[in-house]
């Protein structure tokens, strides 16, 4: 990429919207620490170049509707109202927050993980050492309409039409209180400029790895994909929403590369209800190059990556994180944020998260 244009392309993702599109994006910020009220701390001291960084991201890309996947919960949403309140000071405010408890560190009282112990991150619902760490939070600038949204997080695992449970060996009384969020899953409705109502499909999957042999997180990362199908396939106690709508989230798994069960993923990337507008970065090409390693091998096309994994073992950078509008937006534009060395706002996307912020434009009706 020429000099100007990689410029060009830079300056391109610090613009927000403009008033006849919308922006919809996904973000895993990593705003997660090791104990409960300890991002909170971060975000009151205002010290940590960490969440600074995170913040200089999304103020800069500004999408008018944005899931964080990867940030802490807690019961009074304090650290979300406090990130917001950053993100109003530069200009990038939200006047809508939704953020239900998720499944992490959500206790069953069994001893799922086989230990021998009670009590751990892994007999929670979803993995976590404390309840709702790195847990999903919505952030819209269009009305959130709260007490109509579907929270699916409480479905169980056993209920999905087609699920890959049996083989997973869980015990009778795990799989009859075993939820299929790790996370969660969730349907919220925000109303438009014209009145209408945009579906906003958002969640945040398990990684395919951490078992054994039994590939229980591989089989419950497809299938939380696979909720998804069965939704828009009507095959669910709750109808499917209809238009328009985007399911967004971090799917911790690549369609082409890496460890997992990619046909559920593959089958939403193809499905003919979604589009998929293939944001990409010219980072992302540049770090697979310069880094090389488990990159050089892989299949995938890495301007589509959305995470920098080089410096973890040998799982390479991969595209985990998803923009998916419904098949009928008119899309204007995308981009995965991921500037190149030497790029503005390059080293406030390597520091903020080894995700990258994803975006897409679309056209207001």
């Amino acid at each position: 990429m020429r000099a100007w244009v990689a410029g060009l392309a830079v300056a391109l993702l610090a613009l927000p919207a403009s008033a006849e599109t919308l922006r919809l994006a996904t973000f895993n910020a990593d705003l997660t620490r090791d104990g409960p009220g300890l991002l909170l701390q971060d975000l009151r001291r205002g010290n940590s170049g960490q969440v600074s960084a995170a913040i200089e991201v999304i103020a800069a890309a500004s999408p008018d509707v944005l899931l964080l996947t990867g940030i802490d919960w807690d019961h009074e949403l304090l650290a979300l109202r406090a990130l917001e309140s950053a993100l109003a000071a530069k200009g990038a405010g939200y006047g809508y927050l939704y953020a239900p408890r998720p499944n992490a560190g959500w206790a069953t009282g069994l001893d799922l993980n086989g230990d021998g112990r009670l009590g751990g991150p892994r007999d929670a619902q979803g993995y976590g050492r404390f309840a709702g760490e790195g847990g999903m939070a919505l952030l819209s600038r269009l009305p959130i309409m709260a007490q109509d949204a579907r929270d699916f997080s409480g479905f169980l695992w056993r209920d999905l039409p087609d699920a890959l449970h049996e083989g997973a060996e869980l015990l009778p009384e795990a799989l009859a209180l075993q939820r299929l969020s790790s996370m969660g899953h969730w349907d919220v409705p925000l109303r438009l400029p014209d009145g209408g109502t945009l579906h906003v499909l958002a969640f945040l999957a398990t990684p395919p790895v951490f078992d054994g042999p039994e590939d229980r997180n591989g089989r419950r990362n497809h299938d939380e994909a696979a909720f998804w199908l069965r939704y828009l396939e009507g095959r669910l106690p709750a109808p499917p929403p209809p238009a328009p709508f985007v399911l967004m989230g971090d799917a911790n798994l690549d369609p082409v590369d890496g460890e997992g069960r990619p046909q559920a993923l593959r089958a939403l990337l193809a499905h003919p209800a979604l589009q998929d507008p293939g944001p990409r970065s010219a980072g992302g090409v540049v770090a697979s190059a310069a880094q090389g390693g488990p990159n050089a091998t892989q299949a995938g096309d890495p301007a589509l990556d959305t995470v920098d994994w080089a410096e973890t073992g040998d799982l390479g950078n991969r595209r985990v994180d998803y923009v998916l509008p419904w098949a009928g937006a008119k899309v204007t534009g995308s981009s995965v944020f991921w500037p190149a060395p030497g790029e503005p706002l390059a080293e406030a996307a390597e520091a903020a998260s080894r995700h990258k912020l994803v975006w897409v434009d679309i056209a207001l009706p």
